[in-house]
């Protein structure tokens, strides 16, 4: 317990809130929450339970993992964009629309699914529905795939029997061995694509970022309309994309 820190007992309600916030990402269980925040258990509970019922942290039923929630990550995506992030993301995700003259979107790795915690708007006449804080699924989409790229086939293969890989169009690949396959393609490549498997019209280029221990945890894209005449080729966008994401990581901290 870190000195000058009210213990479980004498600690006001905000505290004990705040406490278990800011020891949740290292400590995805119960048991580990409350040893690290010097609470009872029961009270940590009761908190995680209004913060999954609230969208604040996300709760995975097969492991009993916590993990931040959409909300959570909407919320720090929405300070990330008003920050003053040079050091950061930013330019990168700034240059990446000006080459392509898309939309770029930043998306962390929440639970089964990605949730948007930047989008750097198109020049183009029309616009993506995606917002800051909006959840994607990780086996359709440009972003997703990129980030399961970073996991092992094991661990895909459990992904997909917890989620099903739902169709949302004719495209989806809704298979759990075609999907490892296509997954494998993506870490040969280095970028992986959404050819309208999750919208119907919509196509994006993919690639993962790593964080400062090394692991996939978030992937930016470049989204735009299969009949933009104007739009670049997948085939052109992806080393863009791959060289934006390999900056943004070592920028991340990424070893």
């Amino acid at each position: 317990m870190v000195a000058g820190k009210a213990t479980g007992g004498s600690a006001n309600a905000a505290e004990k809130v705040l406490r278990t916030l800011d020891a949740l990402p290292d400590n995805p269980r119960l048991g580990d929450l409350a040893k690290a925040t010097d609470l009872p258990k029961s009270t940590v509970h009761r908190i995680l339970q209004t913060m999954v019922s609230e969208g604040f942290v996300a709760l995975d039923e097969s492991s009993g993992h916590y993990s931040p929630g959409p909300r959570l990550l909407g919320l720090a995506g929405r300070t990330f964009s008003h920050a003053d992030t040079s050091a950061g993301a930013e330019p990168m995700l700034r240059r990446l629309q000006e080459q392509t003259g898309a939309t770029v979107h930043l998306a962390v790795l929440s639970g089964d699914e990605a949730v948007y915690v930047r989008k750097v708007e198109s020049n183009k006449p029309y616009r993506m529905v995606s917002r800051i804080g909006m959840a994607i699924p990780l086996h359709c989409t440009g972003i997703g795939k990129a980030i399961l790229a970073g996991m092992s086939d094991a661990e895909i293969r459990a992904y997909a029997k917890r989620t099903g890989l739902v169709r949302r169009t004719p495209n989806t690949v809704t298979e759990a061995g075609r999907l490892v396959a296509d997954v494998e393609a993506i870490r040969e490549r280095g970028w992986a694509t959404d050819l309208e498997e999750n919208e119907v019209g919509i196509v994006c280029v993919g690639a993962g970022v790593r964080d400062h221990t090394g692991a996939v945890t978030a992937a930016l894209s470049v989204s735009q309309l299969k009949s933009d005449q104007a739009g670049v080729p997948p085939d052109e966008l992806g080393p863009l994309v791959a060289q934006a994401a390999a900056e943004i990581s070592t920028a991340f901290g990424a070893p």
